[in-house]
């Protein structure tokens, strides 16, 4: 392994512990990424119950089709909350430092992509222990599972991506509004709620545009009653890797914009 190599792995580790640790630091920035999506999977689940009456509904307990949306905005959470913490250190002066020390510049992008990942798991397993304890219950065993933490960390990824660009142009407190609104846009202008099929007017219309909507269905599938199947998980793994891959490069970009000023 070349010297660039390990000075990356070893730069972006640093940056991710760091991002971690300050969990415990500094846990209001951390706690409501867990704490709202427990209320809005509960509350939900409790509110919306009737859902599951709907002809064709795809799953008996109306827990386990809020769970996934849970976990999904969560997870988007884990991400932009990495673009939270990148305004405060440009704020107070920290982000220069960092931009001045030996860390290679893939490491800026690495390292708190790393952190959110972690985040994200740690979001998901508590949010799916609670969420068993309200009465979700996979459908697909282990499998279904695994879905849902790969949705969760794909929303995670594109969520550090978006977080980080928006963060890196903005410079300050008002992107972080940016990132929330859009976040919330793209989850609740999909299926996240009600089946599209029973949709109509506008949201219809951009419901059946939104590429959240193929990120969501995969997640819900191992806690649903559709078959896990290739063409049921193809749409939401190319979404993943697709807007995973937008976001990043936008968030590159940005940085070299940053790095401009």
């Amino acid at each position: 392994m070349n010297v660039a190599t390990t000075g990356v792995r070893a730069a972006s580790v640093g940056l991710a512990k760091r991002s971690v640790v300050n969990i415990t630091r500094l846990p209001s920035a951390f706690l409501p990424s867990i704490a709202m999506p427990v209320f809005q999977a509960v509350s939900f689940a409790g509110t919306f119950f009737a859902i599951t009456r709907i002809p064709g509904f795809p799953t008996s307990r109306s827990i386990n089709w809020f769970l996934p949306l849970a976990v999904m905005m969560g997870s988007g959470f884990a991400g932009i909350g990495i673009g939270f913490t990148t305004i405060r250190d440009l704020e107070s002066g920290f982000y220069d430092r960092i931009r001045l020390s030996p860390a290679p510049r893939a490491s800026l992008l690495a390292g708190p992509l790393l952190a959110a990942l972690v985040r994200a798991v740690l979001m998901t397993t508590i949010v799916l222990i609670i969420g068993a304890l309200f009465g979700a219950r996979p459908t697909h065993g282990i499998g279904g599972v695994l879905l849902l933490y790969v949705a969760g960390l794909g929303v995670a990824t594109l969520g550090t991506g978006w977080g980080l660009a928006i963060a890196y142009r903005f410079r300050d407190m008002r992107g972080a509004a940016v990132m929330q609104l859009t976040l919330f846009l793209v989850l609740f202008l999909s299926e996240a709620q009600t089946p599209l099929s029973i949709m109509d007017g506008w949201l219809e219309g951009v419901t059946r545009i939104n590429p959240f909507n193929n990120i969501i269905r995969l997640g819900r599938l191992g806690f649903v009653d559709a078959p896990i199947t290739w063409d049921n998980t193809w749409g939401g793994l190319v979404a993943v890797l697709v807007l995973g891959a937008l976001t990043l490069l936008f968030a590159h970009r940005s940085l070299d914009r940053l790095a401009d000023v």
